[in-house]
């Protein structure tokens, strides 16, 4: 397995990956979510190939403050080998080499999964004492 920085000749086999772990319903656009990282630290946008293939993503992002992690997926056939856990590490360390000291994630309650390797991780539930407001600053995207 390698991961490395998501190339453009990634871009279909990235969105056929997403289709097939549905994270595409999470997003209303991920066609511009991907466009949009390209301009912004794309550096921190990584795969999981294994012979060739596509099986694995995420895309992190690193504000100056703390780090944050989304579209982590891995092909149905590859899990529980180990490449989530090595996409989710390798952007640690990318982030610590920014001088980040804290990433930030959001998991579905339902993926039990994700919850059991963010525990083995170290990754700690938190619930916060305030609540999250969001504006829609385009029409770009639906979410």
């Amino acid at each position: 397995m390698e991961i490395r920085v998501f190339r453009q000749s990634d871009y279909e086999d990235v969105l056929t990956l997403w289709e097939r772990c549905s994270l595409n319903e999470f997003s209303g656009d991920p066609e511009l979510d991907i466009e949009r990282k390209l301009q912004c630290g794309a550096d921190l946008f990584l795969v999981a190939e294994v012979a060739g293939e596509v099986v694995g993503t995420i895309m992190g992002g690193y504000d100056g403050i703390r780090g944050t992690a989304v579209y982590l997926a891995v092909h149905p056939e590859y899990r529980g080998r180990g490449i989530a856990n090595a996409l989710v590490s390798r952007l640690e360390k990318k982030l610590i080499a920014r001088g980040c000291g804290r990433i930030e994630l959001l998991v579905s309650e339902e993926s039990d999964a994700a919850i059991c390797m963010f525990e083995k991780m170290l990754y700690e539930e938190e619930q916060p004492e305030r609540l999250i407001y969001s504006k829609k600053l385009t029409h770009e995207t639906d979410f």
